[in-house]
């Protein structure tokens, strides 16, 4: 994606876009990051004003993660959502939000942010239940299911690499050591890797996987089928996010110099675009194209013909 002979600068550039792009990706990175930076704050100053704690965890992640234990659940239901964007080991970090950005990508290739959004908070939604039903379900749980908690962002990537895989299984990605691989093969991967791991160390992450792989081939089959299930979310928008105003809307053109964009600079101003082209796309769906105004067909007639 990105080629070995751009100057050193772009690595910062690089960084920039991961993490303060104007998409719904970025947001995502972003916030997991931020999280995992307050809480291990939060956890070593308690560690330096308290040293006699005996919790392993940092207070603010025994708040935010998910406990297996029914009466703990109803006492802090929105564990169900928060524990989707903690993480308390950089690698836990750094592996999701690696797998978030090569999943992303390629979500966005095909499908819209907004489906991004809902399709990460959904999937770790359906993660978060198939944790807490298989600790109160299944007899081989019941031992430690009251001391059980979930955390972590891999239930919500795996729905979106799982869906993705699933509305283009025949895209094809390199892969290190591996060479070109379809997605579907790398999502069968992925899923026998969690179902073959449930009888190891971490039981409650792998089956919280394998409930956010559910919901990503349960959302992208319907919608290969003709029906779009985040239809009856549309009237919640998502928030504008841009630091700097003047920005807001940018194109893919060659700047004005002359100088070609750089890969970074061309997936900025492209996500930018495709936002807008998104919103027009709604706004047909919702009230026909005679709602567009001018500068929206426009905007459509020159993208249509780029194509």
């Amino acid at each position: 994606m990105f080629s070995y002979n751009q100057p050193q600068r772009n690595t910062g550039e690089f960084l920039k876009q991961l993490f303060l792009g104007k998409n719904v990706l970025s947001r995502l990175i972003l916030i997991n990051t931020v999280v995992y930076l307050i809480v291990n704050i939060v956890g070593l100053l308690v560690g330096l004003f308290n040293p006699g704690a005996t919790s392993a965890l940092s207070p603010l992640a025994e708040a935010l993660a998910l406990p297996a234990n029914l009466s703990l659940l109803a006492s802090k239901p929105w564990t169900l959502f928060t524990y989707m964007f903690l993480q308390e080991r950089f690698f836990h970090l750094l592996f999701n939000i690696v797998m978030l950005y090569f999943g992303g990508m390629i979500f966005q290739e095909y499908l819209s942010q907004s489906k991004l959004l809902w399709t990460y908070i959904i999937g770790g939604i359906f993660g978060g239940l198939f944790f807490v039903l298989a600790f109160n379900v299944l007899p081989v749980f019941t031992s430690i299911a009251d001391i059980s908690i979930a955390m972590g962002a891999s239930a919500s990537v795996l729905a979106i690499i799982i869906a993705i895989s699933t509305y283009v299984p025949d895209f094809t990605v390199h892969l290190f050591l591996f060479g070109k691989l379809k997605l579907k093969y790398l999502a069968i991967a992925f899923i026998a890797i969690d179902i073959l791991s449930i009888d190891g160390n971490n039981p409650g992450g792998h089956i919280a996987h394998l409930g956010g792989a559910m919901w990503g081939f349960i959302y992208a089959f319907s919608l290969k089928n003709g029906n779009d299930i985040y239809k009856i979310l549309d009237h919640f928008k998502i928030p504008k996010f841009t630091w700097n105003k003047k920005d807001s809307k940018l194109n893919t053109s060659r700047p004005k110099s002359g100088k070609p964009l750089s890969d970074d600079e061309y997936n900025t101003r492209r996500a930018a675009s495709q936002e807008e082209i998104d919103q027009i796309l709604d706004k047909i769906s919702k009230s026909g194209y005679s709602s567009l105004s001018k500068k929206e067909k426009e905007m459509l007639f020159k993208t249509s013909n780029k194509k």
